[in-house]
């Protein structure tokens, strides 16, 4: 079923105009920073947000972060555009174009931010926003589902990253990107290792690495444009994004190289097969993009020249192709009503326009001369030879290019070329802003495979010096580099994917029968929501009984152990008490707290007990009375009558206590709050023993009068200097009091009901 509205509905709306006008303006805003950063001079701004604790949005436009805001920005203009027709006559477009361009800006707020905490911020908010875009479907039960496995997994590793950058910025000392690159290398320091896995686990799942794969290609459940902006230059990028911006700070260590290497060529391969085996070209599409990702992890690992340069070529022409591509699928899908492989064939004569941007797109995915792609593929070839683990990284490159340039054909030639099935309806040509996006995009393509030093001084060398830390030599993206390794490679990679091309069909069939038989990543994501489900449930009916008594004691436990595991492992040792001091008031007064607390831990009835905290509460006054605060123990004693009267009227309401229980849990309770009244006594002698420090203390005195024109220091501290913080307990009181008016009125009005 297509997903789009009305092809024949107007689609001039003003958010579609808006989004894309102000998208564009900023490309070009963007573009005027080139020549500057071309030339070896970064930009930053810095705008205060809460300095106490370092934290500033400040952002940073390097070759790397340059890079990603032109593709974000022009290819998210192109897409706006797009989407404006493609989803012409949709009653909730306007909504689609605000989760569009909401979701732009939180991606250029991630490769522009330079403090770690607001790219964690920004980082977030492409994981929410990415969630309402695949979710814009949200009638359908899949879409809504796939928008939350989106989100949750995301959002795990967006956890894990937060704890990798506060642990980064506690160890180089500060959070900003741009300082902790200039610091010098983390490895070897004692964080490096908690670091590293922290930071992978945030990049792994946003850009979907083996074995957190799974959520990308259903991610297809958004729109078209979605898709073609969430997977040629936003969204699942970020977490290259991400290695790339720590490649100075994190990269040389066995653990990067190894990691990265692994993981990033397993991914490529295992995607690349996959792509092989879809029929729908969207979800071939999808995996594709999953084998760039894993190819662009995997030339990351390395620290050369080649290797870098080989990533940011790879990243640039992937974003041209994979957006085209995206765009082109969603116009078939628009002109003839199906995505289906083995339906779609001979459209060339009624698409011609199409077909020729589809043909374009496709040549450079195949790395075919003069297409920036072969650059690529050839740049990727001479970095993989150099690379530590060659022998491990060249044929699995090599084996995902030969994949890549199958799938090439499938999505970009066989639709217009190969035999046609039976269409949902005719085929025509698509509407000319839906064409312009896919026509720009592989005209730029070919134009910087024939021209790429424009690529090579702008885009591609300033993004490798950023990324490696220092200026490097340029003069790898050519066109023609001679008779090499590299050139041999791909000569290998165009007969082995033309191979893979003409039997692909039987391969799929037995790819199916494997992936049958293999575990399902996704379903198991299924299976593990629901056990967590079930698992919350059953912590849910232990811990939430519904008895005060039981949350009471668990929170006191827990503070009773916290607070001696402390002590000992602080090593507080025993303390100097003496009670020479004490005379027969300051005895009578401790005589009558144990007494209260004797009462109420021994007797069944709550009024005894309530006459029992009253005795305590009223030798806690006493003594405030003895050490001279008069002040605090009259609201003491007016708190604890205030408290006595309201309880002795609750309690006459209340059945009568079971003896029998109440024995059942007074010796539990009674060491439990021997233990807390030790501890606490125990914490507070430890800090009576320390030296006072007066600093407060002659603040106070000296700014009570002078200030706020107060004798009495502590009503001035509560009135003048906490203001706020009485006012917030006011509030509270408040609050707490006309819950209990409404509790009430609601019991007189169900007992007035029953009769």
């Amino acid at each position: 079923m297509a997903e789009h509205s009305d092809p024949n509905a107007p689609w001039k709306t003003l958010s579609g105009i808006g989004t894309t006008a102000i998208t564009a303006a900023l490309f070009l805003f963007f573009l005027q920073y080139l020549p500057t950063v071309a030339a070896g001079e970064p930009v930053r701004w810095v705008i205060p947000w809460i300095p106490s604790l370092d934290v500033h949005l400040s952002f940073w436009i390097d070759g790397l972060s340059l890079m990603f805001a032109l593709l974000i920005t022009g290819i998210g203009a192109l897409v706006m555009l797009y989407a404006a027709k493609y989803l012409a006559g949709h009653p909730q477009y306007d909504r689609f174009a605000l989760y569009l361009f909401a979701f732009m800006l939180s991606m250029l707020g991630v490769v522009l931010a330079d403090n770690l905490i607001a790219l964690f911020v920004f980082w977030e908010l492409t994981t929410f926003t990415s969630y309402l875009l695949i979710g814009f479907g949200h009638a359908d039960p899949k879409s809504r589902r796939n928008a939350l496995q989106a989100l949750l997994l995301t959002a795990t590793g967006g956890l894990a990253l937060l704890a990798g950058f506060i642990l980064m910025g506690v160890t180089q000392g500060s959070f900003e990107m741009s300082q902790i690159n200039a610091a010098g290398s983390l490895v070897g320091k004692e964080f490096y290792t908690l670091i590293l896995f922290l930071v992978l686990a945030g990049a792994f799942t946003k850009s979907a690495q083996v074995p957190f794969h799974f959520w990308l290609p259903n991610a297809m459940a958004a729109p078209t444009p979605v898709s073609a902006y969430l997977h040629s230059a936003t969204m699942v990028k970020a977490g290259v994004y991400l290695l790339a911006r720590t490649h100075p700070a994190l990269s040389g260590s066995d653990l990067w190289i190894w990691i990265l290497s692994i993981f990033g060529a397993v991914t490529a391969v295992f995607a690349s097969l996959m792509a092989l085996r879809q029929t729908d070209l969207k979800q071939t599409l999808a995996y594709t993009t999953l084998m760039a990702l894993g190819t662009l992890v995997m030339f990351l690992a390395g620290s050369t020249g080649y290797a870098i340069t080989a990533a940011m070529t790879f990243l640039l022409v992937h974003s041209l192709y994979k957006a085209g591509l995206f765009l082109t699928i969603g116009v078939i899908d628009h002109a003839t009503g199906t995505r289906d492989a083995n339906l779609l064939g001979g459209l060339k004569k009624a698409m011609p326009i199409t077909a020729m941007a589809a043909a374009v797109a496709g040549l450079a995915m195949a790395g075919i001369p003069p297409f920036l792609g072969f650059i690529a593929k050839e740049v990727a070839y001479s970095g993989a030879l150099e690379m530590h683990l060659w022998l491990f990284v060249v044929p699995m490159a090599l084996i995902a290019f030969a994949l890549m340039f199958a799938v090439a054909g499938i999505v970009a030639y066989k639709p217009f070329y190969g035999p046609q099935g039976e269409l949902p309806h005719a085929p025509h040509e698509g509407p000319w802003p839906m064409l312009l996006g896919p026509v720009v995009l592989g005209v730029l393509g070919l134009l910087f495979g024939l021209m790429p030093g424009i690529a090579a001084h702008y885009l591609i060398e300033p993004a490798v010096h950023a990324v490696m830390g220092a200026p490097d030599r340029g003069g790898r993206v050519k066109l023609w580099a001679g008779f090499n390794m590299a050139l041999l490679l791909s000569l290998v990679t165009f007969a082995l994917g033309f191979l893979i091309y003409l039997r692909h069909q039987s391969l799929r069939e037995r790819l199916a029968r494997i992936e049958a038989k293999s575990p399902d990543l996704d379903a198991s994501w299924d299976r593990f929501l629901d056990w967590f489900v079930r698992f919350s449930k059953v912590q849910t009916g232990l811990i939430q009984t519904g008895v005060l008594r039981q949350y009471m004691f668990a929170t006191f436990t827990v503070f009773a152990v916290t607070v001696l595991v402390t002590l000992v492992a602080r090593g507080a040792g025993p303390l100097r008490v003496s009670f020479s001091g004490l005379g027969i008031m300051e005895w009578g007064i401790a005589a009558l707290i144990t007494a209260g607390t004797v009462l109420v831990l021994m007797t069944s009835s709550r009024i005894t007990a309530l006459v029992g905290l009253g005795t305590v509460g009223i030798g806690v006054a006493l003594v405030f009375i003895t050490y001279s605060a008069p002040d605090v123990a009259i609201t003491q004693l007016l708190v604890e009558l205030l408290v006595v009267v309201l309880l002795a009227l609750a309690l006459l309401k209340m059945p009568y206590l079971d003896k029998g229980n109440v024995q059942k849990h007074s010796f539990p309770n009674a060491v439990l709050a021997i233990a807390v009244g030790a501890l606490t006594t125990w914490v507070l002698l430890l800090v009576v023993d320390q030296p006072f420090d007066r600093r407060l203390t002659e603040f106070f005195e000296g700014a009570s009068w002078t200030q706020a024109f107060g004798r009495n220091i502590v009503n001035v501290i509560l009135v003048d200097f906490r203001t706020l913080d009485t006012f917030g307990e006011i509030a509270v009181v408040l609050i707490a009091a006309l819950g209990a008016f409404v509790l009430l009125k609601g019991m007189r009005a169900t007992k007035e009901e029953k009769k």
